[in-house]
């Protein structure tokens, strides 16, 4: 069974966080963050996982603690899930078009945490919420999951879409990466022997 749930409380925030990886898309998502609930249901659907989220953050000062510490408890919960890792596909990548915008996404559980991020978007608010911070969000997944994270919007002219594009990428390629490989059988997909950090 490939489920994990995370407790994070913090000074800014308080979080839980329950994920099976192999579910069918159901989300169940209360961030007190309007775009982030979009973006986080928008990547349980298209990731074919179950994600059940509450969350309170100092939203008072700006949506930034919310946001990012959403995004380190997502990514702690797939760490935790995917084990040491075995029969996993571990590479995937995806161009994915929302309207006008073409993201290009890279995912590879390498255990190597890094984010390769490049976007413009060209207002600083998607309504309310800072265009910034879905890089922020992006960031803190990838340093969390132990994943190496290439995520790009080749062009776009809409801030909403770009955001978009690039959630559905990661939830396209969270998918692809995630599958279990029938040929690799229960072996590590390294020729060490481990992805562990």
């Amino acid at each position: 069974m490939r489920r994990a749930e995370v407790k994070r409380e913090t000074g800014e925030t308080k979080i839980q966080l329950a994920l099976d990886l192999d579910g069918t898309g159901r989300a169940d998502i209360e961030t007190g963050v309007g775009f982030l609930d979009h973006m986080l249901h928008l990547l349980a659907r298209h990731a074919l996982i179950d994600l059940l989220i509450r969350a309170e953050g100092d939203t008072h000062v700006d949506d930034h603690h919310t946001t990012e510490d959403v995004g380190i408890a997502l990514g702690q919960a797939v760490r935790q899930s995917l084990g040491d890792k075995a029969g996993i596909t571990r590479y995937a990548d995806c161009l994915m078009p929302m309207d006008e915008a073409l993201a290009r996404v890279a995912l590879d559980i390498s255990g190597r945490p890094l984010l390769v991020f490049r976007a413009d978007f060209p207002s600083e608010k998607i309504g309310t919420f800072d265009s910034e911070l879905v890089r922020e969000f992006f960031q803190a997944f990838a340093s969390n999951a132990g994943v190496t994270l290439h995520a790009e919007c080749l062009y776009g002219a809409n801030s909403h879409h770009i955001a978009e594009s690039l959630f559905k990428g990661l939830a396209r390629v969270l998918r692809l990466a995630t599958e279990r490989d029938p040929r690799a059988a229960d072996r590590v997909p390294s020729t060490k022997g481990t992805l562990s950090v």
